[in-house]
């Protein structure tokens, strides 16, 4: 499929976003990678969106990030390789949402178990080359679990203060979570929802309303506002 764009008026940003994960899951076709700009008056284009987010990747930035957020899973029985993927996510995605922009700008594919950077092996490997960290397998309830061990402190001053609350804050709110619950808690975004495994959850999903209940009057204004922006209804 190609670009499909649509033009967007006042007003009806908050009807589709408020309507469309509803479309994605119910009776709409919803192209996956779709974007939706904040800003009014503007041509949102399938496939892109730079809008006014600030979501450029920063390597060095993802690099320190990948070690300060292992080192605080160091003393997380469950804090291995599927915790790390997920506490990156949450926490670029968290600050997306908080200030229109992400902390590194790493790039996450949707794989079965949930989102994972796609330049975490890379980053990975450099620390593991330089010295940096260690990869460990771990005994988990009598399953292998990857750990990487830091043999350095991640350099902080690469992050703003905001950027560090939202890692902290993440950490905080995922502690005492195994990676499998992270994992079914990541499932419920719906970036992770409305693409296919292997392709690129676009940064712009980070705005979307979780997937809601559907009822008689919610399915007649999602209609609605379907019809109302050209989304095509399937029965």
């Amino acid at each position: 499929m190609g670009d499909i764009s649509l033009p967007v008026h006042a007003g009806c940003i908050r009807d589709l976003l408020g309507a469309v994960c509803r479309m994605g899951h119910h009776r709409y076709k919803w192209p996956s990678g779709i974007a939706l700009s904040r800003r009014v008056g503007e041509v949102v284009t399938l496939g892109q969106y730079d809008g006014d987010m600030n979501v450029a990747y920063d390597e060095k930035k993802f690099v320190e990030m990948v070690l300060y957020v292992a080192d605080r899973l160091q003393d997380d029985c469950a804090g291995g390789a599927t915790k790390l993927n997920k506490v990156l996510f949450f926490a670029e995605f968290t600050h997306l949402r908080r200030h229109h922009q992400a902390i590194s700008g790493c790039e996450f594919q949707k794989l079965a178990h949930g989102p994972a950077p796609r330049q975490l092996l890379p980053a990975r490997r450099q620390l593991i080359d330089s010295g940096a960290a260690e990869l460990v397998e771990e005994d988990f309830l009598g399953r292998p679990q990857h750990r990487l061990v830091p043999t350095r402190e991640a350099n902080l001053d690469v992050f703003t203060d905001d950027e560090l609350k939202t890692i902290e804050d993440v950490l905080t709110q995922l502690a005492g979570m195994t990676g499998t619950q992270v994992s079914e808690l990541s499932h419920q975004e719906p970036g992770w929802r409305l693409t296919e495994v292997g392709e690129t959850i676009p940064f712009s999903t980070a705005f979307l309303d979780y997937q809601q209940v559907q009822t008689p009057t919610s399915e007649r204004l999602s209609k609605s506002v379907a019809e109302r922006y050209g989304f095509e209804t399937t029965r």
